[in-house]
């Protein structure tokens, strides 16, 4: 597999991954909220999870970029 096909391979698996920790985190805080626990805590990660997400995202549209420069 050429490498850009991999640097997007990865960057799709890390997407995928961050949306289902920020599915799992929700739940979290759900859970927290409905038995009175705080979501200080778990919040913030949610922002941190949902801050990565971003960035990878962003990251996957470098190597789409750099992918349709090299195809040129």
């Amino acid at each position: 597999m050429p490498l850009r096909d991999r640097d997007l391979a990865q960057a799709e698996r890390l997407i995928a991954e961050c949306k289902n920790r920020i599915a799992r985190q929700r739940e979290v805080i759900a859970n927290a909220f409905q038995t009175g626990d705080e979501t200080e805590v778990a919040v913030s990660l949610l922002r941190a999870f949902e801050a990565s997400l971003q960035a990878f995202e962003k990251h996957r549209e470098l190597v789409r970029a750099r992918r349709k420069t090299a195809e040129r």
